[in-house]
């Protein structure tokens, strides 16, 4: 049985909570500046997926909660103001040696999770409620108690070992929830509520894309720093005009959806965006090879579009012609690869090459879609 709500409005503590999690991945991001001999190092790269997984999860999962059994309650503000506190220790845990911050920043973790897993068992327990809603909240809560007990064991283990098993836990997570599909398929969202808070996530990770780029207006007034600040705020606005076409042209707002989907997507995507405002600073580091610099840029704004791509399965309006718009897509990025490659020592080029495909791309999406009922 699906759950029928009133439609809820964003407030504003779910703005703020939504506020700390871009100042953290933006932290994250600063692994990435990592570099030895023109190259990220593994260690750091890895350290960077697993700590941007970890807080995307937090908010994919509180999310939900707010979404599915939010009532602006003071218990609700008071567990939502906890998680921003111990957030802020996870921030200051982010380091690309661990040793010093181990403890701290994974006891910061496991307490966000014991907290949101009360939550979920307070809601659970209460009299009342649907079978098939206990069922949910509960395994939620069982999810997150078991998390949070692989991340507390992890301490003592790299105490003696060296060994880092607390991204264990994410993996336990992502299979957890998984398997809890067959119950999420009755539990529907309100999607409206639910699209509102994903595009102001997706708003705030833009901002941090806009501060990331202010190095390109250094240098003084000289045709260089104007000609890259010009190409690098093109980029930006061009990424942001397309998904802010596809939110309010094309999204449906009555779409019927557990919710998680679309999430996972938007989790993706925000990574995206992260990778590709890394990019931008990159292109202004010597220290750094022109290669992956263009590669890890190019792979960034690949997965933002197929993400963007993906949302279609929530659009009010089909693609006119399905293949043909994604084969357009495919060629016309299999072009900017071959390009980007052959004129990759020249980066006025390379970055003009990047703006042209981007806004070729906010073509095709405004003109690539038909109004249709679905």
């Amino acid at each position: 049985m699906a759950m029928n709500k009133e439609e809820r409005k964003v407030e504003y503590v779910e703005l703020i909570y939504d506020l700390i999690f871009v100042y953290l991945v933006s932290r994250n991001g600063a692994l990435l500046h990592t570099v030895e001999n023109g190259f990220l190092t593994w260690s750091a790269s890895l350290t960077y997926l697993a700590s941007t997984l970890a807080v995307l999860q937090i908010w994919y999962l509180s999310t939900l909660y707010i979404n599915h059994y939010g009532d602006g309650s003071l218990r609700e503000h008071l567990m939502l103001f906890l998680n921003m506190y111990l957030l802020y220790y996870m921030a200051d845990g982010i380091r690309a040696d661990w040793g010093p911050v181990y403890f701290r920043y994974n006891g910061a973790w496991a307490l966000i999770l014991l907290n949101m897993a009360a939550s979920y068992y307070r809601m659970g327990s209460s009299e009342g409620i649907e079978s098939v809603c206990r069922r949910h909240r509960n395994r939620y809560a069982l999810t997150l108690v078991v998390e949070a007990v692989i991340v507390l064991a992890s301490v003592p283990i790299y105490a003696r070992t060296g060994i880092a098993l607390a991204p264990w836990a994410l993996v336990f997570g992502v299979a957890s929830l998984l398997l809890t599909r067959d119950v999420e398929r009755v539990m529907s969202v309100d999607f409206p509520h639910l699209a509102e808070r994903v595009m102001l996530y997706i708003v705030f990770t833009f901002g941090e894309m806009i501060l990331g780029i202010t190095g390109y207006f250094d240098g003084g007034f000289t045709f260089a720093s104007v000609y890259y600040s010009l190409m690098a705020f093109a980029i930006v606005a061009g990424l942001f005009s397309g998904y802010g076409h596809y939110y309010n042209h094309l999204m449906d707002p009555e779409s019927k959806s557990t919710g998680s989907g679309y999430m996972l997507l938007h989790i993706v995507m925000v990574l995206a965006l992260n990778n590709i405002t890394a990019a931008l600073e990159f292109m202004q580091e010597p220290e750094m090879r022109l290669i992956p610099k263009t590669v890890f840029l190019a792979a960034s704004m690949l997965v933002y579009y197929l993400c963007l791509l993906g949302t279609q399965r929530y659009a009010k309006f089909r693609v006119e012609n399905k293949r043909r718009f994604y084969l357009r897509f495919a060629v016309s990025f299999a072009v900017y690869c071959a390009l980007t490659a052959i004129f990759y020592s020249w980066p006025m080029v390379s970055i003009a090459l990047t703006v042209a495909f981007i806004y070729l791309q906010l073509y095709l999406l405004h003109f690539g879609a038909k109004a249709q009922d679905k």
